[in-house]
C-alpha cells in the first residue's frame, strides 16, 4: 500500500513530531506521553485531510480492492 494512504502511518508521524521527547528512559515514560498526546489529540477533534477524491483514492487502490 502507498504509504501516504495509510492513516496509522500519518498518526505515528504525528505523535513522533508532537507527542514524544526525542529519547525516552523507560517503557512507562513512553507509554505515559504516548496517553497525554493521544487524550489531547481526541479533545482537538483532529482529523485526517485527504487530499484526493473518493474516484482518485478508487484509482490508486484499484489493485486492492476487488471490483463490485
Amino acid at each position: 500500500m502507498v504509504p501516504w494512504l495509510n492513516i496509522a502511518g500519518c498518526e505515528l508521524s504525528v505523535l513522533k513530531r508532537q507527542g514524544i521527547a526525542q529519547r525516552v528512559a523507560t517503557k512507562e515514560e513512553l507509554q505515559k506521553q504516548v496517553q497525554a498526546w493521544y487524550q489531547q489529540r481526541n479533545q482537538k477533534e483532529s482529523k485526517v485531510d485527504w487530499q484526493f477524491t473518493t474516484r482518485q483514492a478508487r484509482i490508486k487502490l484499484k489493485r486492492l480492492y476487488p471490483s463490485l
